[in-house]
């Protein structure tokens, strides 16, 4: 077995629709259905600019869920972090959207970052390399 890359992240979403917002307001990520749907599971799939989907949102069930602590970090992935571009753009939505935010610029290379977490309490890296 060969691994190509890393197909997509899982995110269990207390709201299901705020969560897919916020990825859609903030990063221009695109909701799609899953397969899942047409078996009563909900949740939601969203895709990159060029289509891709990237990030499974799986809505909370009480059933299939108790066992997670939502408020808690998410154990022992500290962080996802995705490719990103207009670092200046980005900064802009996180303040019009009222994003709190971390920024670090780095002071070797050539790559950006800004650090927001979702509304699971999810740490998201984004890195803008030579922007």
């Amino acid at each position: 077995m060969t691994v190509k890359g890393l197909d997509h992240v899982n995110i269990i979403a207390g709201d299901l629709d705020e969560t897919a917002r916020f990825y859609g307001d903030l990063l221009g990520l695109r909701r799609g259905e899953t397969p899942g749907t047409a078996m009563g599971f909900k949740g939601a799939w969203l895709h990159d600019a060029s289509g891709t989907p990237i990030i499974h949102l799986m809505a909370w069930n009480d059933d299939r869920h108790a066992d997670l602590d939502r408020g808690s970090a998410t154990g022992s992935i500290d962080h996802v972090a995705l490719a990103c571009e207009d670092f200046a753009g980005t900064l802009a939505r996180c303040e019009a959207l009222g994003v709190e935010h971390r920024v670090n610029d780095r002071k070797y290379g050539d790559l950006r970052q800004v650090f927001v977490r979702d509304p699971n309490n999810v740490m998201l890296e984004l890195n803008f390399a030579g922007d």
